[in-house]
């Protein structure tokens, strides 16, 4: 993103990214992230929206104030890098507080946002379609809502994004709570119709019996050039955050000759807002209703492990709840792909990827270089051949109909061609079964 520079003229908009790192534990009492990794991550955020980062600092928060969230000598260690280094917005990577995040606009003299507005402000610009900018906008409004506190009486906007990084002087456009609020309604029950549309199509995917793939992952996992390359489409892949915001779905075939529907969403991310959680839940959906969830690591990323956590926990929170999302057992469809193995040259990561591979079913991959795709395909073809019945089939050879059926609808393991009759051995899903003998019964 672009805003003006200090001299008022078209530039890049001068940055710091501040972390208040706190050590938290998983439930084995490990550190699960480390803050260099964190702070890491926080700058190719604001980094992806074009801010130029001028200005890094940790700040260890020993408790937290209710007024700044950090301490005196740390809001006064960042007015001095500030002022000195002419910033102009301060991303604040934890969620602050709406009193939080005036008091230190107040104290630095700049914009500032924390880690959900930054979020937020990546997913406006980025999505491209109705339904994306639909999610986007209704998550938008449900944080600013929460910004509507005294002496901030208007909503800043620019162009590009939904206006966290906007001044005053640009274009202000009065809210209050009640438009908001009719707002969110309208987009509510806009996004409801994007679910039944939704709903049908998968209805229509269940009737042509379509198994459906999702790819699932942290965000830069690489979902999307594994999707160009089990597809052979073009989609936007970039080693860039959250280059994927609005899901894509691709047919492809599998050794056997299976036809399955590929599903490209939105990456996942530590301590994703929650108002996206709900806002995306029609596209989260698409998950729910795979039959196979593909869960893409970066193995070469020093914070896999902990990556790895973040998916699954926002998997499980979609899976709780008055109405869940996804089925208890979801994890039972789960299959657990390492990417990025051409990265690892002995590296630590490559014993975990090994080990992974051989102990739990994991399967790893390269995107880029094609290294492990068709132990891949091959490994999703047999997830897809465990519970499927035998038929034993004759049809005659004028019975083209038929035979085209059983040929796109299961996997012939054996044909004997007679002049009368053409004996068919096929492998298919029980639900194709009935149908089959519905057709015959018809016929």
């Amino acid at each position: 993103m672009t805003a003006s520079n200090d001299n008022g003229l078209p530039g890049p908009t001068r940055a710091a990214v501040i972390l208040p790192y706190e050590r938290t534990r998983n439930s084995e009492g490990n550190v699960q992230r480390a803050a260099e990794a964190r702070l890491a991550e926080a700058v190719g955020l604001a980094a992806s929206i074009g801010l130029t980062i001028l200005h890094t600092a940790i700040h260890p928060l020993r408790e937290r104030r209710s007024a700044t969230l950090l301490g005196e000598g740390q809001v006064a260690m960042g007015t001095a890098a500030i002022a000195e280094q002419q910033i102009s917005v301060a991303v604040v990577d934890a969620a602050l507080s709406p009193v939080q995040q005036r008091n230190l606009e107040r104290a630095w003299g700049c914009k500032v946002i924390d880690r959900t507005g930054l979020i937020l402000e990546i997913f406006g610009e980025r999505a491209r379609t109705r339904e994306g900018s639909l999610q986007v906008e209704l998550a938008h409004l449900e944080y600013q809502r929460t910004r509507l506190v005294r002496s901030w009486t208007h909503l800043e906007r620019q162009r590009g994004g939904f206006g966290f990084l906007g001044g005053p002087g640009e274009s202000q456009i009065e809210i209050d709570r009640r438009l908001i609020g009719e707002r969110i309604v309208k987009l509510k029950k806009e996004l409801e119709q994007v679910r039944r549309t939704r709903g049908l199509h998968r209805s229509a995917r269940v009737r042509q019996a379509e198994p459906v793939i999702a790819l699932v992952g942290y965000t830069n996992a690489g979902k999307s050039t594994l999707f160009n390359a089990l597809t052979g489409a073009g989609v936007y892949a970039q080693d860039q955050l959250f280059a994927t915001l609005d899901p894509t779905m691709r047919a492809i075939k599998l050794p056997s000759g299976r036809g399955a529907i590929l599903s490209d969403t939105v990456g996942f991310i530590s301590d994703l807002p929650t108002q996206l959680v709900e806002a995306f839940r029609a596209t989260l959906e698409e998950v729910a209703a795979a039959d196979i969830i593909l869960h893409v690591r970066d193995i070469s990323h020093p914070d896999s492990a902990a990556q790895r956590e973040d998916v699954l926990g926002v998997l499980g929170a979609l899976a709780v709840g008055p109405h869940p999302a996804l089925d208890a057992d979801w994890e039972e469809r789960v299959v657990e792909v390492l990417n990025k193995v051409d990265l690892l040259d002995g590296t630590p990561g490559a014993s975990e990827a090994a080990e992974r591979a051989n102990q739990h079913g994991a399967i790893a991959v390269s995107a880029l270089t094609g290294e492990g795709l068709e132990t891949l395909r091959l490994a999703l073809d047999a997830r897809f051949s465990a519970g499927l019945v035998t038929l034993e089939a004759a049809v005659a050879p004028a019975d083209g109909a038929r035979l085209a059926w059983l040929y796109a609808h299961g996997e012939v393991l054996a044909r004997q061609d007679a002049e009368d009759t053409i004996r068919l051995t096929v492998r298919l899903s029980a639900a194709d079964r009935a149908r089959f003998d519905q057709l015959h019964e018809v016929g």
